[in-house]
């Protein structure tokens, strides 16, 4: 059964084409006409356009449905690549991904923290450089950067508005910056929304009707994707749940972030240490609050009560900002991505499934499912970079719809 032509939210036909193809290949002439709604002439000169562009290719299956074999079209994944630049006070994070948004390499170094960033653009565009030319890819097949940063974000302007943990980077027109200092196409996105776009593009949430992306790194935000289509809000500064108000231990007033975040995380480990819990956590007097929190994430993973008692706090906290954007948002998916991820996330995963499942509202209607990132430290690098791909490839709002194949 076919469901019926999708809302295309303005595509061109050879975006919807691509998106097909990507999503569904291999996929014949007669089924891309079949799920568009579009004629075998557009079809046929879309296709023409895409194979001599080298974006698509005959993928030599065939598949017999009683007459005539179809020929199927598949997507060429190394015809085009983009670069991913996550920007971070945790870590910074360059990849390349191909056109099907696999990742060919990768690199991560320590963040920003407090250097300026006059002095850390020529930095980025010479790692991005090196990394391209160890991958042996040309320019001429690179459609562009995507650069993630935290927010908030002026998109419009090209710089952060001020994220709490990057200060240096307040009003710095980054975009234009590193589009500058690497000579090629570049765009600017919020971490989170990065994340949310990459795990779209990348399948994971692809059947997903209000899906949300709960980013961590040294802060924490959450990308939002309804009906396939981010949503941005009035600024594009939607989902920053960690500048939700909480009461914090001491019953002061505070922020999730404030009692969260990998600096809070840290900040409870020392005072604990201090007043003499047991425990095998490690730190050093002059370690950085990301590197104590990782400390605390291994400890955690290898059974340190101190450790998990400290990361189940900060998962509560957690969870409780997700709980209540699902109950606003009644979303069917959440995804957790993000460097503060990479060890402790299946702690964090588990107390946030647990809320959701025994506390959504709207429970009993749905489920909703909750897993980790495929690419948990990497995600907002690789969603930057698919932002780069759909708007040279396929340029539409993300809502691809729900084509249905025979």
């Amino acid at each position: 059964m076919v469901n019926p032509k999708p809302d295309l939210g303005g595509a061109t036909s050879r975006g919807v084409v691509l998106d097909l193809i990507r999503t569904r290949g291999p996929i014949s002439r007669v089924q891309l006409a079949t799920a568009t709604g579009f004629t075998q002439a557009t079809i046929s000169n879309v296709v023409r356009q895409l194979t001599t562009e080298g974006l698509v290719v005959e993928s030599g299956e065939k598949k017999y449905t009683g007459g005539k074999p179809r020929v199927m079209l598949t997507l060429n994944p190394r015809s085009r690549y983009a670069l991913g630049i996550q920007l971070g006070a945790d870590s910074t994070t360059y990849v390349v991904i191909d056109v099907r948004g696999d990742v060919v390499g990768r690199v991560r170094e320590h963040g920003l923290r407090d250097a300026l960033p006059g002095d850390v653009v020529p930095l980025l565009a010479d790692r991005a450089a090196d990394l391209l030319e160890t991958l042996a890819i040309p320019r001429s097949v690179v459609v562009g950067v995507g650069v993630a940063a935290p927010g908030p974000l002026d998109l419009d302007g090209g710089s952060i508005v001020g994220a709490p943990t990057m200060d240096a980077w307040r009003g710095f027109p980054v975009r234009d910056a590193v589009q500058e200092a690497l000579g090629l196409p570049t765009v600017l996105d919020n971490d989170a929304t990065c994340a949310a776009v990459g795990e779209f593009w990348g399948g994971s949430t692809a059947e997903s009707l209000a899906h949300c992306t709960v980013y961590m790194g040294a802060g924490i935000g959450a990308g939002i994707v309804v009906g396939g289509s981010v949503y941005r809000g009035a600024s594009s500064n939607t989902g920053e749940i960690g500048q939700l108000r909480t009461r914090t231990p001491t019953g002061a007033v505070g922020t999730i972030e404030d009692v969260a975040a990998p600096r809070a995380v840290a900040a409870a480990a020392r005072a604990a240490i201090q007043a003499g819990r047991a425990t095998s956590i490690r730190l050093k007097p002059g370690d950085d609050p990301f590197d104590a929190f990782s400390s605390v994430a291994v400890a955690a993973a290898h059974g340190d009560g101190l450790a998990r008692e400290l990361i189940a706090e900060s998962a509560e906290y957690l969870a409780d900002a997700v709980l209540a954007l699902a109950d606003i948002l009644d979303v069917d998916s959440v995804v957790l991505a993000g460097p503060s991820f990479a060890v402790a996330g299946p702690l964090y995963l588990l107390a946030i499934q647990h809320r959701l499942a025994t506390e959504f509202s709207a429970r009993q209607q749905h489920p909703v499912q909750a897993a980790l990132s495929q690419h948990v430290v990497d995600a907002a690098a690789v969603g930057a970079a698919t932002l780069v791909l759909q708007r040279e490839l396929a340029p539409r709002s993300f809502a691809i719809g729900r084509f249905a194949v025979e």
